[in-house]
């Protein structure tokens, strides 16, 4: 998996069927196929590791932030040599963005390895 199309495709997928997905078996699901069997996930303030531990987070942010919170990408995934990064958007749905980030990828082998959780400072 190397052309652009193939990676945006990968992250946004993740950001949809992984950490917009509130049913925890699809989560699982998603997540076996977007992932390697032992990715790690890099949080601003945690190392997570493991599907299940990634699938557990992302159910409690959507808990945390309530049923119409949504992640939304903002661009077209960029990347390449195993490398992806995707910026969003978060917030609920029709309501103001509440955080904006991107996700940086580490791709091998057409999955997800290692996951960088990068959020942008809050606006002034």
């Amino acid at each position: 998996m190397s052309s652009e199309m193939d990676l945006d495709h990968l992250l946004r997928a993740n950001l949809m069927r992984v950490f917009n997905e509130r049913d925890a078996a699809k989560r699982d699901t998603a997540i076996a196929e977007l992932f390697v069997a032992d990715p790690v996930m890099y949080e601003p303030d945690n190392v997570v590791e493991g599907r299940a531990a990634i699938s557990a987070v992302a159910g409690n942010l959507l808990e945390q932030f309530g049923p119409s919170f949504r992640f939304a990408p903002l661009a077209p995934a960029v990347g390449h040599h195993g490398l992806a990064v995707l910026r969003w958007e978060a917030g609920p749905e029709g309501g103001s963005i509440a955080v904006t980030g991107a996700d940086a990828a580490n791709i091998v082998d057409g999955r997800i390895a290692r996951l960088w959780v990068l959020l942008d400072p809050p606006a002034a």
